[in-house]
């Protein structure tokens, strides 16, 4: 199975941790590296990897990693790594062909969640958001989480200051070829965002949600998030 990581962005919030956010080590271990070795667990075996910001020096540590792991990375270049997220998706069109799964270089997550997602049937016309429903969870940034407003299969809106929500968008989802058209309406109407084209395809009915049932995950944005993560790694449940 296929994954598209997101690693272009500059993450400032991080800089006190260090400069290069997927290089932040968390016990010795960076977080992208984390994040790939959670995904294969789950089942992911082939990766393609988006950089931008201080991309040379991320792509050289992935071409390590891949060589001391035997894992297969493929590189993809975002030039326009300060525009939001949803345009380092678009420049793996012509890379990667669905399904796949896509996930951020900074969110930690039990493996389970993506044994659970691989093994779950999905449409070949939809996107399907992995959500957690519990809006109480503790660990949850909720000034910074990305908020969905979705029934039990689908999903009616999304987007951080929405006001009626019921569920929260993990960073992880699957995804057919779709992903790549809806990302293109959604920038031509001004929204740069993965978001923007969740609720393009929203509009349609073809975003899907997946519970993940109270499994663990961890957005490491800040160093507040940071901390947090230490303490589920010295646990050894991320």
């Amino acid at each position: 199975m296929k994954c598209l990581i997101a690693a272009a962005g500059q993450g400032t919030r991080m800089h006190e941790k260090g400069e290069i956010k997927p290089l932040i080590e968390l016990n010795g271990v960076p977080i992208i590296e984390r994040v790939i070795k959670n995904l294969r667990a789950g089942g992911i075996d082939e990766f393609y990897v988006v950089t931008g910001y201080r991309g040379t020096k991320v792509r050289a540590f992935l071409d390590t990693l891949a060589e001391r792991e035997n894992i297969a990375i493929t590189h993809i270049v975002n030039e326009d790594w300060e525009r939001p997220n949803g345009i380092s998706v678009l420049k793996a069109r012509n890379v990667i062909k669905g399904p796949f799964v896509l996930t951020m270089c900074d969110h930690l997550f039990d493996p389970e969640i993506i044994r659970a997602l691989l093994a779950a049937d999905h449409d070949t016309d939809t996107i399907t958001l992995c959500v957690d429903y519990n809006i109480e969870n503790p660990v949850v940034d909720l000034d910074d989480v990305t908020r969905v407003n979705c029934t039990r299969t689908h999903i009616e809106n999304i987007g951080k200051v929405i006001r009626d929500y019921n569920a929260f968008d993990t960073g992880i989802f699957y995804c057919h070829d779709v992903m790549f058209e809806a990302l293109e309406q959604s920038i031509a109407e001004g929204d740069d965002s993965i978001s923007g084209a969740i609720n393009v395809l929203g509009s349609r009915d073809m975003a899907r949600t997946f519970d993940i049932e109270g499994r663990l995950w961890l957005d490491v944005d800040d160093p507040t998030a940071y901390g947090k993560a230490i303490v589920y790694v010295d646990q050894g449940r991320l």
